[in-house]
């Protein structure tokens, strides 16, 4: 039978069409099959502050579960000391001494330093790769509207604080959802820096209702991001969420509190008396207790909406902070706590108690439950660990400092790293570096009349998890090997200078 040349070319582009459709199938297909991921930042959470690592007076049961379902991690490092910077080793995959944030530093009115628009972050990449990308919580890497605001930096959505110094109330009267205001219903706003009134009285518990408000900012960010994960639930997706918890100030709903004011510990007011901190509070042990908890229920409601839309087994959910608990004792009494227990070292510093957090990774059927590791791992490994794990390897940047950790977190051999290298030019200006058992750490690098500013301590962390013995004189050929990385990972900041290293 011969055809027309009609007819073939209506064949042809039958065949056309059906090669099309194939195609559009299996990318389809494909793009169903990666896994959508879940990043988690909670905020100046300390290593033991939870109960998976060994907590007690602070109850974490979603959390604890999540470790039970994964793997936890007792060497993660996150990217720096204190919020923006760290945040941005995580967003960029930079290590501190090439990443562009590497302080806290406000832009007026509101915000932070903006990162460049010629930074490739993470949500950048995942949106390539066609995940739907937003943002729930804290950002701090630049000011509304910048090249450094999230809608300008790979996400599609964000709602919560553009700026770090407006995050310090929990009762504001406004957030950002994209790049528009939304109010609040808190008239007027509950301040973060506040004092009692002259004529309160400290020790009557109503002094302090003047720092409770309405609308709890956090309540709103956990819904939105609740709403972007049924919005996103046909495709993949990357979630965000740096939480602003457990942040100071010390705001959270009396519901919360109730709990632990069952618990009738010795629990004496912080007042402000001096004028420095945050705002005061009646009960500051059992806020501060109150608010992880709370954090840890918005964390059980994100678990609880993926199981619903059936969506756990393909779902990477990640958990860390972003750096250790924070030194103001009179709100946060970390030795009651144990906040950081054994370690050494708070908030702002390079000591292991400023920098090791938490971490829980789950992923069901890929990592194996209830799983532990050593392996040492930083926030700039996630960016290149991400693309690994979605199939996207070879698009992870050149530049970049991370290195994949898929192998660990999927239980295959991995070489150790060959070191970890941290800088803060914040707190008297800081070095460490991390090699096997061995750490180096130099602080004070710019204190005046700091006659030594660049001395090298070195701790032997297998034996010495707590930094208290110095053996750098009795190694002098580990501190020189690490001195030469200090000196090779630096590279000088416009604006975060560290002049004895520059």
């Amino acid at each position: 039978m011969q055809l027309s040349c009609a007819g073939l070319i209506r064949l042809a582009k039958l065949a056309l069409v059906a090669v099309v459709s194939l195609s559009l199938a299996k990318s389809a297909q494909a793009e169903a099959a990666k896994p959508n991921i879940i990043f988690i930042l909670a905020d100046d959470l300390g290593y033991s502050e939870l109960g998976s690592y060994g907590q007690k007076k602070i109850k974490t049961p979603n959390l604890d579960r999540l470790a039970t379902q994964g793997m936890r991690f007792t060497r993660n490092y996150c990217g720096n000391a204190v919020c923006a910077p760290s945040r941005c080793v995580f967003i960029t995959g930079k290590h501190p001494g090439h990443a562009f944030v590497r302080n806290n530093g406000e832009v007026k009115p509101e915000g932070q330093r903006p990162i460049p628009k010629a930074e490739q972050t993470i949500a950048e990449l995942l949106r390539s790769h066609g995940y739907g990308t937003g943002a729930f919580g804290k950002w701090g890497l630049g000011f509304p509207g910048s090249e450094g605001d999230p809608i300008n930096q790979g996400f599609d959505r964000f709602f919560g604080y553009n700026c770090q110094r407006h995050a310090h109330s929990y009762y504001p009267n406004y957030l950002w959802s994209n790049l528009k205001r939304v109010p609040l219903n808190n008239n007027p706003p509950v301040p973060g820096h506040a004092s009692l009134p002259r004529d309160a009285d400290p020790a009557d518990p109503r002094s302090y209702d003047i720092f409770k408000g309405q609308d709890y900012a956090p309540d709103r960010i956990n819904e939105q991001a609740l709403a972007f994960l049924r919005k996103n639930r046909d495709k993949p997706f990357f979630l965000y969420y740096p939480t602003v918890i457990p942040h100071v100030a010390l705001h959270v709903p009396d519901e919360e509190l109730a709990p632990y004011l069952a618990q009738k510990w010795d629990d004496p007011p912080f007042t402000r008396a001096k004028g420095y901190g945050y705002t005061p509070h009646f009960t500051p042990r059992a806020a501060y207790a109150a608010m992880i908890t709370r954090m840890d229920r918005y964390i059980g409601r994100v678990l609880d909406l993926v199981n619903e839309l059936g969506l756990a087994e393909n779902t990477i959910v990640v958990f860390t902070s972003d750096n250790g608990t924070t030194h103001l004792k009179a709100e946060v009494d970390y030795d009651f706590f144990e906040s950081v227990k054994p370690l050494r070292g708070l908030k702002g510093s390079l000591y292991e108690g400023g920098v090791r957090v938490p971490l829980i990774v789950r992923w069901p059927s890929k990592i194996k439950a209830g799983s532990t590791s050593g392996f040492v791992t930083g926030f700039e490994d996630w960016m290149p660990t991400l693309l690994d794990l979605i199939g996207e390897k070879t698009s992870a940047p050149a530049g970049i400092d991370g290195i994949s950790i898929a192998n660990t977190l999927l239980g295959k051999k991995q070489r150790p790293r060959k070191f970890l290298y941290r800088e803060f030019s914040g707190y008297g200006g800081q070095q460490a570096v991390w090699a096997g058992r061995w750490k180096a750490v130099r602080q004070n690098i710019l204190r005046k009349n700091n006659k030594t500013p660049l001395r090298i301590e070195l701790y032997d962390l297998e034996a010495d998890i707590s930094e208290s013995n110095n053996v750098a004189a009795n190694n002098p050929k580990v501190v020189a090997r690490l001195k030469k990385i200090m000196t090779r990972e630096h590279t000088p900041s416009e604006f975060y200078p560290i002049k004895p290293l520059d």
